[in-house]
């Protein structure tokens, strides 16, 4: 799968405003974590779709969001899992980072909904 998101581009060019991006960027991460969590996409290609160094940076210097950072954070380290754990130990920590990454986006969501 050769397909890469660049969050710049779709955040900067959607026609909402800045702070709508905090809850369009957790739509987009809760699309990654379900294709993730049915295995439609393997780690490795959410890595190189999403969880990449150019839309990295673009959440840590431009939404400037402590809950959008860690869900990156999160996301980067998804495809290490299976490098450093043997294979029982890596499916169970990957699913309780999907966890811990959907909880997050979730409550990007709340923030958004209760400033509405």
């Amino acid at each position: 799968m050769n397909l890469s998101m660049d969050l710049q581009t779709l955040l900067t060019t959607s026609a909402k405003a800045p702070p709508q991006h905090s809850a369009l960027f957790a739509v987009l991460n809760l699309g990654m974590i379900e294709s993730l969590s049915n295995g439609m996409i393997s780690a490795a290609d959410a890595l190189r779709i999403f969880y990449h160094a150019k839309n990295c940076l673009f959440v840590r210097k431009n939404m400037r969001s402590k809950v959008a950072d860690e869900i990156m954070s999160h996301g980067v380290q998804l495809a290490d899992l299976f490098d450093i754990l043997p294979t029982e130990e890596a499916r169970r920590e990957f699913q309780r980072e999907l966890a811990t990454m959907r909880a997050l986006c979730l409550k990007l969501l709340e923030k958004k909904q209760l400033v509405a």
